[in-house]
């Protein structure tokens, strides 16, 4: 997607797309996202990093007024149970079904919030990189939504490319993370590609959401948030 100042920004699947911080955004992309449908931002990051940092643009309130925003981690931010398999934070699609075990309440929280979003318009998910925790979200819609294990693995591999990107033009944002050259960076997609897509068909979406609380009404909103058209506002 386009919208001025956004970050490996991603249509997943019909009306749901996914992105890195909100923050990267303009006040002209955030106009460009409204314009394109987006109703609703549902924020999967902890708390504590939903914050503007210097480098961010100056965006008034008013720019993303007509848009909701909300909260929805997709972890316990320090939980032990989760660091001692991750480290300091998810970066590997290896350790996404372990973030589901432990978790299940809060990936239920996060399909709960595009159920109830799903009246309004689009979604947008983002995390901080728009990577591993959209991806883990983004790779559970995509398994709603019915597509292949090459799809499921090619929407990871091009959000980790994104993301890559941003570290060659800008920097990486710590030490944990830097750019990759395309010869250490293509054999490193194709086994996490794969291992997306095999997390999620482990994981079965649909009866893990249900059997971890998700009601049948609100999977069936989610399901026709994932078929939507795309809609534009007039210009």
């Amino acid at each position: 997607m386009d919208w001025d100042g956004a970050v490996n920004a991603w249509q997943v699947a019909g009306g749901v797309y996914r992105m890195g911080r909100r923050e990267w955004l303009t006040e002209a992309g955030w106009r460009q996202a409204y314009d394109d449908g987006v109703r609703t931002v549902i924020d999967l990051r902890n708390s504590a990093e939903a914050r503007r940092r210097e480098t961010d643009p100056v965006v008034p309130g008013s720019a993303w007024s007509r848009i909701t925003v909300v909260s929805s981690p997709t972890e316990e931010p320090g939980d032990p149970r989760l660091t001692a398999v991750t480290g300091p934070y998810l970066n590997d699609p290896a350790h996404y079904a372990e973030n589901a075990r432990i978790f299940p309440e809060k990936l239920v929280g996060v399909f709960r919030e595009l159920a109830a979003a799903a009246g309004r318009g689009a979604v947008v998910l983002h995390c901080a990189a728009g990577r591993d925790r959209s991806g883990m979200v983004a790779a559970m819609v995509q398994d709603l939504a019915g597509d292949s294990d090459h799809d499921i693995a090619e929407g990871y591999r091009r959000s980790a490319r994104g993301i890559n990107e941003r570290y060659r033009t800008h920097g990486p944002p710590h030490s944990r993370e830097r750019y990759l050259e395309e010869e250490e960076l293509a054999p490193l997609l194709e086994a996490r590609g794969y291992a997306v897509a095999e997390f999620v068909r482990n994981l079965d979406t649909r009866r893990f959401l249900l059997a971890n609380g998700l009601r049948p009404e609100e999977l069936d909103s989610v399901l026709s948030l994932c078929e939507a058209a795309c809609h534009k506002e007039p210009q």
